[in-house]
């Protein structure tokens, strides 16, 4: 009996450990408790402060690093700097140093190969070389013309990305306050709907005024959609166009509807005159024409070079010989050629030259042409642009007024749901016009500015 007892007493002491150990381990195992999730206010707070927020300048920045176009012409500039170097370089004297070991059979009585100066002959000689001609000039030339003209390009390249970046960036901005436009009406849609079917419950109006506003407030809700899917669009193009990765975490500095002042034409025409890069590459394109006529010419003009060598050119591989005199020593050449005889082909390249010079001078005559015509046609666009953008704010301004008051009218059983109907739509079209144009200036103004190669950012 007593060993019963402890044989019970036994199991349950190991029922206790086993049980306390077990909520030990589950009190382990057992995760901390999630902290409580933050209201979305925060979360949209906090994703707002850490998204990116970027001015024109910054886009055009990241534009310029990321555009492979705009990268392509600054290589080609890259290139035709060190062409240029390269061109200098060879109208200075070169120094290079030569070794030669020359072993020649001796015949039988003594005699070597005519051509050499000795059963053994060892050469290791410094020499400096240095040729003059009008062709060497004229490359040098040539090549300071074309790195001219690869920057000019590189100009105008950066002039097309400024006026996309400009229309993609204020494209977005535009989309966003379409957006918020649809919204508002979005909601005006569906006050509007709500107040028609408590008319109708109140014997105030017809059920056909239900029907209308229902039909309007599913064509809002549709502007909704869209304008949605516009700004989305809009966004996944800018940032294509600015960042290497895709990125969309970003948002726009800068307001659409800041004010930003025409230049006056007189400035514009000057600074274009001076700085426009399409004349610049033209006038650099007749510069190169021009000096390549003049190193085709130079084919028929003498070359002379000049060499000077110092070193060793002795039987023995020494400084001194056997006899203790030096074998040290040095020579200098003058060499002039004179061009006699090549079957026209001097000639030829002249010809081709001059009809190359010929066809840089008439793009060159162009560009001048269209440059002053693109002045007064863009000025004009900018101009028309800013004057519409006061007319279309105001109307932007006063159609949401009417809209207002058209539905107090409704309210007060003096205007029809025709009329209520009309209003929506005019302040819809009206506001969506106000942003349109508004981007017609910005982008005006980017393209007439860029003539001049200088962009005026707020």
């Amino acid at each position: 009996m007593k060993s019963r007892h402890i044989l019970v007493l036994s199991w349950a002491s190991m029922a206790a450990l086993l049980l306390s150990c077990a909520g030990i381990a589950a009190a382990q195992e057992t995760p901390p408790s999630a902290p409580a999730e933050p209201p979305k206010d925060a979360q949209q707070a906090r994703a707002t402060s850490a998204s990116l927020r970027l001015t024109l300048e910054d886009a055009l920045a990241r534009a310029r690093k990321n555009s492979t176009q705009f990268q392509a012409a600054q290589t080609d500039a890259a290139v035709a700097r060190q062409d240029r170097y390269q061109a200098a370089a060879a109208l200075l004297p070169g120094v290079t140093y030569n070794n030669q070991a020359i072993y020649t059979k001796v015949n039988r009585g003594g005699n070597t190969f005519i051509a050499n100066n000795g059963a053994h002959e060892y050469i290791s000689q410094a020499n400096v070389h240095e040729s003059i001609d009008l062709v060497s000039i004229s490359g040098f030339r040539r090549a300071s013309a074309a790195s001219a003209l690869a920057k000019a390009r590189a100009e105008i390249a950066s002039r097309g990305l400024v006026v996309t970046v400009v229309q993609s960036y204020y494209s977005v901005a535009a989309a966003q306050l379409k957006l918020d436009a649809a919204k508002r009406n979005a909601g005006e849609g569906e006050s509007f709907l709500k107040l028609t079917r408590e008319l109708e419950n109140g014997g105030e109006a017809a059920h056909s005024d239900v029907i209308k506003a229902e039909l309007q407030a599913q064509d809002r809700h549709r502007q909704l959609l869209e304008a949605q899917l516009g700004l989305l669009n809009a966004r996944l193009d800018f940032a294509v166009l600015i960042f290497p990765d895709f990125n969309d975490n970003f948002e726009l500095a800068e307001d659409l509807h800041a004010g930003v002042p025409l230049p006056a034409l007189a400035e514009v025409q000057q600074r274009a005159a001076r700085d426009n890069p399409d004349v610049r590459a033209a006038l650099a394109a007749t510069q190169q024409a021009g000096h390549e006529v003049t190193g085709a010419r130079g084919g028929y003009l003498p070359s002379l070079s000049l060499d000077y060598w110092y070193g060793i050119d002795a039987p023995q591989f020494a400084v001194n010989g056997p006899n203790g005199f030096s074998n040290l020593g040095s020579a200098a050449a003058v060499t002039l050629n004179i061009p006699i005889w090549n079957w026209g082909a001097t000639q030829s390249r002249i010809k081709q030259a001059e009809l190359r010079r010929a066809q840089a001078q008439r793009e060159l005559s162009l560009a001048q042409r269209k440059l002053l015509a693109e002045i007064k046609s863009l000025y004009a666009e900018a101009e028309t642009a800013l004057n519409e953008l006061s007319g279309l704010s105001r109307g932007a301004e006063l159609s949401g007024e009417g809209l207002r008051l058209t539905t107090l009218r409704y309210k007060g059983g003096e205007a029809t749901v025709l009329e209520v109907v009309d209003a929506q739509s005019t302040f819809a079209q009206a506001n969506a016009a106000y942003q349109d144009g508004a981007v017609r200036y910005r982008v005006a103004l980017a393209n007439l500015q860029t003539l001049t190669g200088v962009l005026t950012t707020p």
